[in-house]
């Protein structure tokens, strides 16, 4: 990884790829797909080798393990400063105590606090709310980060699976007070879910927020893993294994598996490298989250910035995922635009000269 972006309207830089970590350990929740710290740390040498410096994790993930393990591995690589390192708060750590999770002040700083502990370091680079949990004041949440910020325990502030407007609300919140931004918010995207293209990517690029994308292979479906072998799913996974039932796979997500199939074996690359490289690409995306069972997952992933897809190749892809907007977005297209300008009018643009150019830092290579 040769380049990175600035993330959102900030002059943090991030590998296009972030390792995710969420299969850091073998504990809690993510314990049947977890990795003992042996195997962790050749996933994580591997990704700091290629020039990664964007690490995600949570508290939640693996019990802790997580956190904990890369603590460890980051003091012995000696690459604690050359890392983006990234945690989140909301996820329950005590189910007997009420404000053991969401987003309340009294949580977020003792989530903090514990995360610091386990990961072995004195600040995070960036921290994020790790889920909207439907309670508390966005407001409350925007200053307690402002407050963390300014106390030197994080340095940037983003959101994690929020509404549209949540997220909008928080940065407006932080505008008109002078708080500290939300340089980052991070949201499933792949080719078999892009619903956050209506709302969230304008809401990024409109206010300075780059989407760090997880789940770009849609948890192995884009994969060479699954198959569909009439109405039963084949593969070695968590999707059509009855004992830990997944979303339902739709025949729309079959077709765009073919199609990525069919592009991908034009293209001699495989399935996985297409799909990341086509999230990776998209508008207002500054980084996509990619995880790894093994080194040489790792590196397959990592090769989907080495390619560019065909104009002819990404048509196929687009048209084969394309989501059926809802209402009102079906309404903000070329054929009812048509019917809001006048015909035979040309309205375009301001004329070149008339602004200076606005910076999409959520999509600026920096060398």
């Amino acid at each position: 990884m040769s380049d990175y972006y600035l993330l959102g309207r900030s002059g943090l830089r991030v590998s296009r790829l972030a390792l995710g970590t969420m299969n850091f350990g073998t504990g809690g929740f993510h314990a049947a797909y977890g990795k003992a710290e042996a195997e962790a740390e050749a996933i994580f040498r591997r990704y700091l080798d290629a020039g990664g410096n964007f690490i995600d994790t949570a508290d939640f993930y693996t019990a802790g393990e997580s956190e904990r393990i890369l603590g460890r591995l980051i003091a012995k690589a000696g690459a604690r400063d050359r890392l983006v390192l990234t945690s989140k708060f909301t996820n329950t750590v005590d189910p007997a105590d009420p404000n053991a999770s969401g987003n309340g002040r009294k949580h977020i700083m003792r989530a903090l606090e514990a995360s610091l502990r386990r990961l072995g370091t004195d600040h995070l680079d960036l921290y994020l709310l790790h889920t909207w949990d439907r309670i508390t004041p966005v407001e409350e949440v925007v200053r307690t980060l402002d407050d963390l910020v300014r106390a030197g325990k994080i340095r940037y502030a983003g959101l994690s699976d929020v509404p549209a407007w949540y997220a909008a609300r928080a940065q407006s919140h932080a505008e008109a007070h002078g708080l500290t931004p939300m340089v980052t918010v991070q949201l499933p995207y792949s080719l078999v879910a892009r619903g956050i293209e209506p709302e969230f990517v304008p809401m990024a690029q409109s206010l300075g927020m780059g989407i760090t994308a997880w789940s770009p292979v849609s948890g192995g479906l884009l994969t060479v893993k699954y198959r569909r072998n009439g109405d039963v799913v084949t593969g070695a996974g968590r999707l059509g294994n009855p004992e830990a039932p997944g979303p339902e796979i739709t025949d729309r997500d079959w077709k765009v598996v073919e199609a990525l199939e069919s592009v991908a074996a034009d293209l001699g690359r495989s399935m996985a490298q297409v799909a990341i490289n086509w999230a990776v690409t998209r508008p207002a995306v500054a980084s996509v989250i990619v995880g790894a069972s093994s080194p040489a997952q790792l590196d397959n992933n990592l090769a989907a910035l080495d390619f560019e897809i065909p104009q002819d190749a990404r048509r196929r892809l687009d048209e084969a995922s394309a989501p059926q907007l809802p209402s009102p977005y079906s309404m903000f297209t070329a054929q009812y635009q048509s019917w809001v300008v006048s015909p035979g009018l040309e309205i375009g643009d301001k004329p070149a000269g008339y602004a200076p150019p606005v910076l999409n830092a959520a999509a600026t290579p920096v060398s």
